[in-house]
């Protein structure tokens, strides 16, 4: 059985534009690298030919990969399950640290889409976990390498970006 491959309408989007620059720009780019490697002669030597090869199993790989991944994929518009005050997948949660004394904000989206530099992260990462069904003025706890931490949720919004 495939576990459900959650997404927000963006981040289907920039999967399915990666997938189509690996179809349409890198694998022909590959192909020819390989073909002008081949041009060279003996190929049990040829490095720029194994470098070439490898690199096109990367390529391939990951068509398949994003290919499996999408034809599974579940787009959920969270503007469309939006309870202002609750947290759902593909919120916007500004949170106060109470124990940095600082406000942070994440997204919570798929595992695909997690970017934790971006400011998204997985609804399966652990706070992710902590914070879904939670509302507006609540306090969370999660459990952090570095110890348990303490948040309140001070917003949510559900607009795509």
């Amino acid at each position: 059985m495939t576990d459900r491959v959650l997404l927000t309408k963006f981040g289907a989007q920039a999967l399915h534009q990666e997938l189509k620059k690996l179809k349409s720009e890198d694998r022909p780019r590959i192909i020819s690298a390989i073909a002008e490697a081949r041009a060279h002669g003996d190929l049990s030597e040829n490095a720029e030919y194994h470098a070439a090869k490898e690199q096109q199993g990367l390529i391939e790989a990951r068509i398949k990969l994003l290919e499996s991944n999408l034809s599974a994929a579940e787009v959920i518009d969270p503007a469309k399950i939006a309870n202002p005050d609750k947290v759902v997948f593909g919120a916007k949660i500004e949170l106060y640290d109470i124990d940095r004394e600082t406000t942070v904000e994440y997204q919570l989206v798929g595992n695909l889409e997690a970017d934790i530099s971006c400011g998204k992260i997985s609804i399966s990462s652990p706070i992710g976990k902590a914070l879904v069904g939670k509302s507006v003025g609540d306090e969370v706890e999660v459990s952090t390498p570095s110890g348990p931490r303490l948040y309140e949720i001070i917003g949510t919004d559900y607009e795509e970006e």
